[in-house]
Parts: C-alpha cells; structure tokens; sequence
C-alpha cells in the first residue's frame, strides 16, 4: 500500500494520493481580496495545477463539496464554475453555507479524484 502525499505541511497535505484516488485539501483563494467569482476563479486553478501534479485532471473528479460563506454567491461561484467544469464530466457535487477559518475567504472547495 503505497501513500503520497504533495506539499505536505505540519497540520495537513495539500494532495494525497492511494489506491488510484487523489485527495485534495480544501482549496481557498491566495488572494482573498478578491470578490466570489475571483475567488472561485483562483481555487479552480489551484485544483487544476495540483491535479496535474497528481496525474489527474478536471475530467476525473468523482466529487466536489464546495463552501460558501454566503449561500446569497452560489450564482457567482456556478458562473465560474459552469465555465470550468467540462461538459460530461461533471462530478457529484454538494454545495452548503458555511462559516470558513477566516472572514476574507468566500469560498472553499475540495475535491476527489481518480488518478
């Protein structure tokens, strides 16, 4: 059984990788002045590049939970959202309100992946 894990830090690893499966931390923007769409649009490329890192891409997510502090930008996380995800590859995916380590953050998504 083999483990790796990518960009590994004291409390958490950004990517681990087993059995075929990659599993993402949850991703939030670098530049969180940004507004939701900014912010959406940032994570979403953060998943893309550590994907690739993985051996992965967007066409294989299995699952997607995104968070949002505010329920009231689920229109502007889909805008970037819709634009990103390719057609017939969408993956199951769950969406809910929640509070997030720190009020700049808008938006948080975490994915799973085949590799």
């Amino acid at each position: 059984m083999s483990i790796k894990r990518l960009h590994v830090g004291p409390r958490m690893s950004e990517a681990v990788v087993h059995n075929g499966t990659v599993y993402l931390a949850g991703q939030v923007a670098e530049d969180p002045s940004q507004d939701t769409a900014g912010q959406t649009k940032q994570i979403l490329d953060a998943i893309d590049r550590l994907l690739a890192e993985c051996g992965s891409d967007k066409t294989k997510i299995l699952s997607a939970q995104i968070f949002l502090a505010d329920i009231a930008d689920f229109a502007a996380m889909n805008s970037m959202w819709d634009a990103w995800v390719p057609a017939g590859h969408t993956p199951a995916r769950a969406t809910v309100e929640s509070k997030l380590a720190a009020p700049k953050y808008r938006v948080e998504i975490k994915v799973v992946a085949a590799a």
